[in-house]
């Protein structure tokens, strides 16, 4: 046990050591939810580490000899008629394993306009990464694994081309039921921006996210807690925008003291498990609260909640994320093992 919480307070020194502030940054279709189970984590989780492999995702290090053969559809129907979905498939080598996925957004079709708000036609905007994963299972419990994301963008004829790379470890003890995860998300840059400047490429840093997690399941109740720490790299998560030049802070996060600031990179999950084949999910993520919230107006904004069952061989998953008032985000997973159909 002793043991146990020296590695959790390693990791934990390891990201506050990489606290830093706030920036603009690209791509942020990165940070987006890939199944139904993460949408109903939060957002995000990178210490769960069992056989959905949609976890590997948010942390490569959760890839397991449980993920061979896994494959995975994912499908969201976002907000203002966004859609984004995901694709995944594990393959593993001994202690070596692997993954393959491809996530994606559309952000639907637009009007293209003159100056004059003639109409010349529509265009569309979408963006695409595809992910090769690996990890490797270690001595005494720990697993470390690493993401290379090629990245494709096009908004009309503005094109971008970039990779980030991700790195993560994970530490299990199925003894206790307990396990722990550090993930470095989105290390990486552009080759070409949307844009030039005066010949030069105008290129806009990716959102780096450094999270670290741990899971706690039960002995004699059917629940398991989650507890992830996001953007640990900085400190003020306050929503900013520019106004005439000058920089505005939000009036929601104006008031943001030391503690609601700690709270605002931290997101909550219980899951109730009376089956192993049937799950129940809901979660709290505090910065998006404050990010979404509307004065005068009650909301469920931060809150997710989700569902999952196993019929036959396919693994179903739901999950309902509230924004803003009247805006939800559905999300639905369908998955299953090859090698229940005989698939080596």
């Amino acid at each position: 046990m002793k043991h146990q919480y020296s590695i959790i307070l390693f990791m934990l020194v390891c990201s506050l050591s990489l606290f830093g502030q706030a920036g603009k940054d690209t791509y942020q279709f990165l940070n987006l939810p890939t199944s139904a189970r993460i949408g109903a984590f939060g957002g995000s989780n990178v210490s769960l580490r069992d056989s959905d492999i949609n976890f590997s995702f948010q942390n490569p290090a959760l890839l397991t000899a449980k993920t061979h053969n896994m494959l995975s559809l994912n499908y969201a129907n976002y907000i203002a008629g966004i859609n984004f979905g995901s694709t995944i498939y594990g393959r593993n080598f001994g202690k070596n394993y692997m993954a393959y996925g491809i996530h994606y957004i559309d952000y639907g079709k637009f009007l293209e306009t003159d100056p004059t708000d003639q109409i010349l036609g529509e265009f569309t905007a979408k963006d695409f990464a595809i992910n090769i994963m690996y990890a490797r299972q270690l001595p005494k419990g720990f697993t470390v694994g690493a993401t290379l994301k090629p990245i494709y963008s096009v908004y009309e004829r503005y094109k971008s081309f970039g990779v980030a790379l991700d790195l993560g470890a994970n530490y299990t003890n199925d003894s206790i039921m307990f396990s722990a995860g550090l993930a470095i998300r989105n290390i990486g840059f552009q080759f070409t921006g949307y844009y030039s400047i005066d010949g030069q490429q105008h290129r806009e840093s990716l959102p780096l996210d450094i999270q670290l997690g741990i899971s706690q399941k039960l002995w004699h109740a059917p629940l398991r807690f989650s507890l992830t720490m996001h953007d640990l790299q900085r400190w003020d998560l306050s929503y900013r925008k520019e106004e005439a030049g000058q920089e505005v802070v939000s009036t929601n996060t104006k008031a943001a003291d030391f503690f609601d600031m700690l709270f605002r990179h931290t997101i909550f999950t219980v899951e109730v498990l009376p089956h192993k084949n049937f799950y129940i999910v809901a979660s709290y993520n505090h910065q998006r609260r404050m990010d979404m919230k509307a004065p005068d107006f009650r909301t469920a904004a931060g809150f997710s909640f989700g569902a999952g069952v196993k019929i036959y061989k396919f693994h179903i998953g739901f999950s309902l994320t509230p924004y803003q008032v009247g805006n939800l985000s559905y999300h639905f997973t369908l998955s299953t093992g090859l090698s229940e159909f005989g698939v080596k």
